[in-house]
């Protein structure tokens, strides 16, 4: 603040002395001032960078503290570290009951520490995995009582965002022989497969991964404590569609506050939970004005809806041959292409409700492009929007600090006259 201050100081001097003399006093007073508020702020942002990206809590370095900075982390990542509740040799898992609150909350209100895991205790919660039964409460029946690495939480929450096809096709690759089987070792390659191409890693992650060795809950109930079972495609085919079903029967309770049917304004609710608030009123105006009270949807029909939200990308080839590309959808296109994608129809009242949310200039269509943005943010969990770190995020600090301090010189200036 000093140099802002010398600065004022010089601009008011100009100010006063003869115009010939203004114009090169004044490129000596800013000159320095610019500069001075380029080094400073760079140096402001330098910290606020490095503060906003430190090493957490429960990393643990072997030759002792270093000064370097870590590398930003994508908002899976940083949000698995959030729900994360265990440690077992150093490394952060989560538990199945983690994971689930993970894709049903914003945030996680933590009163305890992380629990730091023994391999005693590892191995109980492998035996029990093993013996756990299928079903779509097996997350819920598993509680606290398991491991999910990093890499399986991306693997899981691209079982919940995907078409099952694709999964197939990955299984059929890896089954050499044909008989529609897999031992551990091709499974892992699977999941390795299934993460890096549906969800972007970068080099930090990378690393994260090739270091995950110890087993987990996942490999335990696939493949057995010892890990020399296979695993059959139609029991990993249950598996996903018994974890689709679960995640859904408890987003469902949640919205619906528990009852057996939800109104038409908490699925709207539902939906636009991970929506870009700006336009979030716009959409809330709608249901005010043209849902009527008293009218409710079932829990088949929010199924229905949520297998047509894990088929966007076939629904979307599917308008495209219906009505042309990013043209307005009528009610009777959509319901065709979303028969087309998925094998089902959507029920009236699903359908009405989506049209009378999203239609926000009356003509009774939606637009295309607005719409598969807002159900790819409803499917990825408001996971899709990037952070601005790393050198571009640096840069545009210094420039927003070196605008405000210029401000403020300016203000400092003229306050005076």
């Amino acid at each position: 603040m000093a140099s802002w201050g010398r600065v004022a100081a010089t601009l008011r001097n100009v100010l006063r002395s003869p115009v010939s003399l203004r114009s090169l006093a004044l490129r000596r007073a800013v000159g320095p001032g610019v500069l001075a508020s380029l080094v400073g702020t760079g140096v402001i942002c330098y910290y606020r960078y490095h503060a906003n990206n430190r090493t957490l809590p429960f990393a643990v370095h072997a030759e002792g503290e270093k000064d370097t900075a870590a590398a930003p982390q994508c908002p899976r990542k940083l949000r698995f570290i959030q729900f994360a509740s265990a440690i077992y040799e150093d490394e952060p898992y989560m538990t199945p009951r983690d994971f689930l609150f993970s894709v049903m909350l914003d945030n996680v209100d933590r009163k305890l520490q992380k629990r730091i895991l023994t391999t005693q205790e590892v191995n109980k919660m492998l035996v029990a995995a093993s013996k756990a039964r299928a079903g779509n409460e097996l997350f819920r029946s598993l509680g606290d009582h398991g491991l999910i690495s990093y890499t399986e939480y991306l693997f899981l929450l691209t079982i919940l965002t995907k078409p099952l096809t694709g999964f197939h096709i990955a299984f059929k690759m890896l089954d050499v022989d044909g008989n529609e089987q897999v031992d551990k070792k091709e499974f892992l390659k699977l999941k390795k497969i299934i993460g890096k191409n549906k969800v972007p890693m970068d080099s930090a992650e990378k690393l994260a991964e090739e270091g995950e060795s110890a087993n987990t809950t996942l490999q335990a109930y696939f493949f057995g404590k010892k890990g020399e079972n296979k695993l059959q495609y139609q029991e990993f085919c249950r598996f996903m569609e018994d974890l689709q079903a679960e995640v859904q029967e408890m987003e469902f309770l949640q919205f619906s506050k528990g009852m057996d049917t939800m109104r038409r304004e908490d699925f709207a609710e539902w939906l636009l939970h991970y929506t870009n608030e700006e336009y979030n009123e716009a959409y809330w105006e709608n249901m005010r004005k043209k849902i009527p009270a008293g009218q409710s949807i079932t829990f088949d029909e929010f199924k229905v809806f949520c297998l047509f939200t894990n088929n966007l990308e076939d629904f979307s080839f599917s308008m495209k041959l219906v009505t042309g590309a990013n043209r307005p959808v009528g009610m009777a296109q959509f319901k065709r292409a979303v028969r087309i994608a998925t094998g089902h129809d959507l029920s009236e009242n699903v359908l009405d409700t989506v049209f009378k949310l999203f239609d926000t200039d009356g003509d009774n269509c939606l637009s295309h492009k607005e719409f598969i943005g807002v159900m790819k943010d409803r499917v990825l969990r408001g996971l899709r929007v990037q952070p601005q770190n790393g050198f571009s995020g640096y840069w545009k600090c210094v420039k927003r600090e070196t605008l405000k301090g210029a401000k403020e010189a300016l203000g400092d200036v003229r306050s005076p006259i």
